[in-house]
């Protein structure tokens, strides 16, 4: 029986976590503070269900051809697991963008007739089941006339805004490092690129304001999605969501990356250590997920398509909001390994509709309510 070892306990990670620890005999959960891995699985008393320290070297002694790892340790970890994932003829599941240095290892992992799956939590994740299935269903309506705008947009942030319009369930180095990457999207029918927190504009939901930003390179999505080569790409964005307000009450943090000195690293972690401290979520507070992906289409200046896909999801205490989205999002993946309906390879978030309903089907157990807007 194939034994799943889940590194890392997280604030993204525990209802995951328990609902694996409710259905598997054989899994280990793996965290640097014992006791928080302890923790995760207080619910349950199965003999092969554990808690243990993190040590790498450890967790690859124990583990036997088949086993699925899953890294929700830091990005900059996963590469290190996923070589040592091939080289024990293990399984590599993640959350995270997939790096390009893991996808190097595509040929070796199927060889092997092994799975690394990757960008199966909420975004990366979710969206992506939003987008197969909306391009699915233009594709039926199509000619080579067609103008196509395409724009997917999620944001975390507390349910009730505070002054700062956001809260930190991370490093805060991390997530303003972020907003002075590159991001590479397209507007008006052109590939743009852009500083993120330069190109904040209104983006309206359901008819809530909210402000936005492009993310990072939007543009290999495109093949990802599977557009017909002979729409005309007019829009095209993934992009990241905030309350509105968000950009006057950051206005201090953008004029410091604006005016970057020699000493700027130092500057970001000395603001993130003060963010951290007014900015943290209480124990019990609740935050806020919205996911909104949107396709148009339009043949000679006329619409003859218009469908999104959203969600608005609360959560508070072990039982976040982003936690629920990532990380059963992730243990329903984990399901459809341990049954082989993935096959063999490097991989993102599956695209055919089966298992994209399978996934759906489990967020819908979960109280996770998807819907679905024609126009």
């Amino acid at each position: 029986m194939k034994h799943v070892h889940w590194i890392g306990t997280g604030l993204s990670s525990i209802p995951g976590i328990r609902r694996l620890a409710n259905n598997l005999e054989n899994l280990t959960v793996w965290n640097r503070t014992l006791e928080k891995a302890e923790n995760s699985i207080n619910h349950v008393n199965k003999n092969n269900v554990k808690a243990k320290k993190f040590d790498i070297d450890l967790i690859f002694k124990e583990v036997n051809p088949g086993d699925i790892v899953i890294s929700q340790l830091p990005a900059t970890r996963h590469l290190e697991i996923a070589k040592l994932c091939l080289e024990h003829n293990c399984h590599f599941a993640s959350t995270s963008y997939l790096n390009p240095q893991i996808l190097s290892l595509d040929k070796d992992v199927k060889k092997q007739n092994l799975v690394f799956i990757n960008e199966i939590g909420l975004d990366p994740g979710i969206d992506h089941f939003f987008s197969h299935l909306l391009v699915q269903d233009l594709k039926g309506l199509t000619s080579n006339n067609t103008e196509v705008i395409y724009e997917s947009y999620c944001g975390g942030f507390p349910a009730v805004p505070n002054d700062f319009r956001y809260k930190f369930s991370w490093s805060p180095a991390g997530v303003i490092k972020a907003l002075n990457n590159n991001a590479k999207f397209i507007t008006n029918g052109e590939t743009k690129t852009v500083t993120p927190y330069k190109s904040i504009s209104s983006y309206k939901i359901n008819n809530e304001n909210f402000e936005a930003y492009p993310n990072r390179d939007s543009t290999p999505y495109i093949s990802e999605y599977k557009f017909d080569q002979n729409w005309n790409v007019k829009e095209f964005v993934r992009g990241t969501l905030r309350l509105d307000g968000w950009k006057t009450a950051w206005k201090d943090i953008f004029s410091m990356l604006e005016n970057q000195t020699e000493t700027i690293e130092d500057d970001i972690n000395k603001k993130s250590e003060k963010l951290l401290i007014d900015n943290r979520y209480q124990p019990e507070e609740e935050d806020r997920v919205v996911l909104s992906v949107k396709l148009k289409a339009f043949e000679n200046n006329n619409e003859i398509f218009n469908s999104s896909y959203f969600l608005d999801e609360k959560g508070s205490g072990e039982n976040t909001a982003m936690g629920k989205l990532v990380s059963i999002t992730l243990s329903a993946a984990i399901d459809l390994m341990l049954e082989a309906r993935i096959q063999p390879g490097v991989k993102t978030a599956p695209h055919d509709n089966e298992n994209i309903m399978y996934f759906f089907k489990i967020l819908k157990e979960n109280n996770i309510n998807i819907q679905k807007n024609n126009v």
